[in-house]
């Protein structure tokens, strides 16, 4: 069967319930957050499209038309609404779940690949013809890998006119688009405003960021998010030089440097307690990123997101897992856990092999020096190729030859299933650390490590059940 005709996985029963309209519509009547980001809604007498919990009064259902993404509202004529910001909604956890092509696409664009390489670039990563890709995505989404990332370029570009005080010419090239009239065209499209008025009608308090003092943001999650068995890990795996955590339990920061396709950046990102209210609470994560080259921006936030596995939905996770007698107690306890990614994939594949201290001292012998050290943060983690002509005996040089030649490609958009094969192939590689790989690197929301005691009913969701069990001292 094509990977263009995958079924989705089993076990997910309200994000396909909201698969027809009228469920749809009552999601909206009820403003459910839960849905934010799942599915768009637009007003045919308003010319707005919203998320689904929109505070507004709620629009006859005779006037609503649903999109699976912002891009197809906005490619339909709609403009973003002011009042919800539809644009700043956590990602589908659709596509860091999906192994198909349609799910792979989206975490490319989302990583800003058309941007850089083009329609041809992203279809070539994929192994498939821009024609396919555009058709599949325009089929199943309802807009193509063009509208999809002028969609994510025009959120970019309202992030920085309302937290920097950057011209606007800058804005507009940093956000990823070609000249100033496309910026300006876009925006007015999306938002019903100038960039100039977009900019006016922030908080003068949130327009104060610069380059050097960083680019605050929010980085949003759909339902509770329990930030500190998160903040834990990190802060047990800190490599030195590269990261950091400080701080006491509930208030930590976690920092940590970033090699961007365009420069570098350092991220910091703040554990907050969950405040949000109600029965479908969501909140955010406070960050501050700092680049080299703003073009970065997007790159740079959706590796925090999946580092910080933001896109997750907790409601299909908690009702399988909770369903099931021995992690019941463990959900209700923790609901929400998530289960952490990697900022770089190709890095941690490294570090999952040789472990904190050998990482550290790699950082410190092949890391490249940050021009402008940020207290503890001075590194880069060594690049692939580098670590393959420094050391290339054993299996961390195998590895990291595989990885430097692209024989093992563990991107946002690589085939799960072909990354374990070649990894497999990799003389001296276990299959617990390939597992670990496939959890953190390649996000796979569906993995258990070899050995007995990981049950098929809680499929497709084995990697957060072993992550409660983790944050219940049941395993190392």
């Amino acid at each position: 069967m094509s990977d263009f005709r995958q079924p989705g996985p089993p076990g997910r029963r309200r994000l396909d319930g909201v698969k027809d309209e009228d469920s749809r519509y009552e999601a909206v009547r009820s403003r459910d957050a839960r849905f934010d980001g799942v599915f768009f809604f637009a007003v045919e007498t308003t010319g707005i499209y919203c998320r689904p919990s929109c505070p507004a009064v709620t629009p006859k259902r005779s006037n609503v038309r649903f999109f699976a993404t912002a891009a197809a509202a906005q490619g339909s004529g709609f403009r973003a609404c002011r009042r919800c910001r539809p644009d700043a909604v956590p990602g589908s956890a659709e596509w860091n779940v999906r192994a198909d092509v349609v799910g792979r696409a989206m975490r490319l664009i989302a990583d800003g690949v058309v941007d850089r390489e083009g329609v041809a670039g992203l279809a070539a990563r994929l192994g498939y013809s821009a024609r396919q890709v555009q058709r599949q995505l325009t089929g199943e989404l309802g807009a193509g890998p063009v509208a999809l990332a002028r969609a994510q370029r025009a959120h970019a570009a309202r992030v920085l006119l309302q937290t920097t005080g950057l011209p606007v010419t800058e804005i507009a090239f940093a956000a990823g688009f070609a000249s100033v009239r496309q910026f300006n065209d876009t925006v007015r499209a999306v938002y019903a405003t100038t960039p100039s008025e977009l900019r006016a009608s922030a908080p003068h308090r949130a327009r104060t960021a610069t380059p050097s003092a960083g680019i605050p943001l929010r980085l949003a999650h759909r339902g509770p998010y329990p930030a500190g068995p998160v903040f834990d890990l990190l802060e047990r795996e800190a490599v030195p030089g590269v990261e950091d955590v400080s701080g006491t339990p509930g208030t930590r920061t976690y920092r940590r440097t970033l090699r961007l396709p365009h420069g570098t950046g350092i991220a910091a990102v703040d554990e907050r307690p969950h405040t949000g209210r109600g029965a479908h609470p969501g909140g955010w994560l406070d960050a501050r990123v700092h680049l080299t080259d703003l073009r970065d921006l997007t790159t740079a936030v959706q590796r925090l997101r999946r580092l910080f596995d933001l896109d997750a939905d907790p409601y299909a996770v908690d009702e399988r897992l909770g369903a099931d007698a021995r992690l019941a107690p463990l959900v209700a306890a923790r609901p929400g856990l998530r289960s952490p990614g990697a900022a770089d994939p190709e890095e941690l594949a490294v570090r999952a092999l040789v472990g904190r201290d050998e990482a550290a001292r790699l950082v410190q012998r092949y890391g490249k020096r940050l021009d402008a050290p940020c207290g503890t943060l001075t590194h880069l983690f060594p690049e692939a190729a580098v670590l393959a002509g420094a050391e290339p005996g054993g299996t961390l040089g195998a590895l990291t030859a595989a990885l430097a030649d692209g024989t093992v490609r563990l991107g946002p958009g690589a085939d799960r299933d072909e990354a374990e094969a070649a990894l497999a192939a990799v003389p001296g590689l276990d299959d617990r650390t390939i597992a670990g790989i496939r959890t953190r690197a390649l996000g796979d929301p569906d993995v258990a490590p070899p050995g007995p005691g990981v049950p098929d009913s809680w499929r497709p969701w084995r990697s957060y059940a072993l992550n409660h069990l983790r944050a219940a001292g049941e395993l190392e």
